[in-house]
């Protein structure tokens, strides 16, 4: 009797908020999972656990994406870990959501250090990582990029944040077009503001903040990870076999 290989998604930044929620969902739905961690690899093997609570294999692996020179080694990695855990060598779907994130006053006030780590975490990381497991990505699988609300609005002190994530948002229109001929689809998800610990909790641990930002969204409410994780689930599935080179803004309507 064949046995038909379970579809698996390899999803950056995993151990919490955003990217953890997306490794969920995407279990709930069917599929294998590997998550990477930057620095919490005791949360990272929670959310293991959980993917496997679901019925689905899940994996671990350490991962600077803003450490191009470390690539390698974690491509490595990857590979052993598909012949290791899920006794193949490729994998479907590749959810580039690893970030990080400053409280900036200004544009005067951005350093030239955090500019740099902005550029290789959000940009020059998500560039170059993807090329290096193309080989490893089955035809007909696809990318999703995690970009950001701040590509079309604007707050103070995001200008170098926000224009890395305009460059991925036009790398992914790229990536499309140019991986178009091996059925592999690349689309982008940007994200409203969300109350995460990103940027050192800055939304969740201002309530001031937070009735703001609801003030100015059309559904009147603060998102939840899971509103974002269910994009990226669609984008990493079947159903949007026909959808490629697409930015889908998941805000609740932020700032029309």
């Amino acid at each position: 009797m064949t046995t038909t290989q379970n579809k698996i998604a390899l999803v950056t930044g995993g151990s919490r908020g955003l990217g953890k929620e997306m490794a969920l969902e995407l279990a709930k739905r069917g599929q294998d999972v590997i998550i990477t961690y930057y620095s919490k690899k005791e949360e990272a093997e929670q959310v293991a656990k959980e993917i496997e609570a679901l019925g689905r294999k899940a994996a671990v692996l350490s991962l600077n994406t803003g450490k191009v020179e470390s690539f390698d080694e974690f491509v490595q990695s990857v590979s052993a870990t598909l012949k290791s855990k899920f006794s193949t060598d490729h994998f479907d779907y590749l959810v580039n959501n690893a970030g990080s994130g400053y409280v900036i006053p200004s544009f005067a006030d951005t350093t030239e250090a955090q500019f740099d780590e902005l550029m290789n975490v959000h940009f020059k990381g998500v560039f170059f990582l993807t090329q290096k497991l193309l080989p490893f990505l089955n035809d007909g699988g696809g990318i999703v990029n995690v970009s950001s609300g701040l590509t079309r609005t604007t707050f103070a002190g995001s200008g170098a944040y926000g224009s890395m994530k305009s460059a991925i948002e036009t790398l992914t229109r790229y990536l499309a077009f140019e991986l178009g001929g091996r059925g592999i689809r690349a689309n982008i998800v940007a994200p409203g503001i969300v109350p995460t610990d990103f940027s050192g909790g800055r939304l969740r641990n201002n309530p001031n903040l937070q009735e703001h930002i609801k003030s100015i969204t059309a559904l009147k409410r603060l998102a939840q990870p899971d509103d974002i994780a269910g994009v990226v689930a669609f984008l990493c599935s079947d159903d949007s076999k026909w959808v490629t080179a697409q930015r889908i803004e998941a805000s609740g309507g932020l700032h029309l």
